[in-house]
C-alpha cells in the first residue's frame, strides 16, 4: 500500500488530516508542497485549485480536507471517528462546517498570523486585523461552545473528525495570549480543549513555527 498526503508543513488543513491519520495510526509518506510558492504543475494534475491537502492512495487521488478525513476513516482500520448515530452525526458535520464557512479566518488568518506569526518572524502585527479577528473569533467560540456536547467530546463520548478538525486550529488560535482568553471563557470549548491538547496526535503532528 501507497499512501501518500501531500501539502504545506503549516498549513492547518494538512495538519487536520494528518491528526485523523495518526488517530488511525495509518502510516504514510509525505510530499512537501507550498502553495504560496510556484506550485509543480504535477501537483497541479492532482489539484487543479493548487490548494492543500491532497492524498493519493494506491494511484487514486483526492482533493479536499473533509473528503480526504472521511475517506480516511472508512477506508483504515482503526478506532471509528465518525458517530453511527445520525444526530452525533449530524453535529460532527454541522461543527466541521461551522469550522470551516466561520472559523478558520479569524482564527488562524487574522488572530494566529497577526499575534503570533508576525512578531515571530519578525514583523509587527495589524492590530486592526486582530482586533476585527478577535471579535469574529467570540461569535464564533460561542456558536461551537453551544454546539458541544456535555459527555467528552465534541459530539459525544468518543473523539470524532470534527474534533481533529477544530484540534488543528485551536492549536495555532490558542497560541496567541488573546485567543487563549477567550477561549477560556467558553466552559465547554475549555473542559474540550483541556482533553485535546493532550491527545498524543497533537504533538506528534505539531509543524512549530516558520523561521
Amino acid at each position: 500500500m501507497t499512501l501518500i498526503l501531500h501539502g504545506y508543513r503549516y498549513s492547518v488543513y494538512v495538519r487536520i488530516a494528518r491528526l485523523v491519520l495518526a488517530e488511525k495510526g495509518v502510516a504514510y509518506e509525505r510530499e512537501e508542497v507550498n502553495p504560496f510558492a510556484a506550485i509543480p504543475a504535477a501537483y497541479l494534475d492532482l489539484h487543479p485549485f493548487g490548494r492543500v491537502p491532497a492524498l493519493v492512495h494506491d494511484g487514486f487521488g483526492l482533493y479536499e480536507t473533509g473528503a480526504i478525513v472521511r475517506y480516511i476513516d472508512r477506508a483504515f482500520p482503526g478506532p471509528a471517528l465518525q458517530p453511527k448515530d445520525p444526530q452525533r452525526l449530524a453535529r460532527m458535520d454541522q461543527i466541521m462546517s461551522v469550522v470551516d464557512a466561520y472559523a478558520y479566518w479569524p482564527l488562524v488568518r487574522q488572530v494566529f498570523v497577526q499575534d503570533v506569526i508576525r512578531p515571530h518572524t519578525g514583523t509587527a502585527g495589524d492590530p486592526v486585523e486582530l482586533e476585527k479577528g478577535l471579535a469574529s473569533a467570540a461569535t464564533v467560540l460561542d456558536a461551537l461552545d453551544a454546539l458541544a456536547a456535555s459527555d467528552g467530546w465534541l459530539v459525544g463520548p468518543d473523539l470524532s473528525l470534527a474534533d481533529c478538525h477544530l484540534g488543528a486550529m485551536i492549536a495555532y488560535f490558542a497560541q496567541s495570549t488573546r485567543g487563549l482568553k477567550l477561549l477560556g471563557t467558553r466552559p465547554r470549548l475549555t473542559a474540550w480543549w483541556g482533553r485535546m491538547a493532550q491527545r498524543p496526535s497533537l504533538s506528534a503532528t505539531d509543524p512549530g513555527l516558520p523561521s
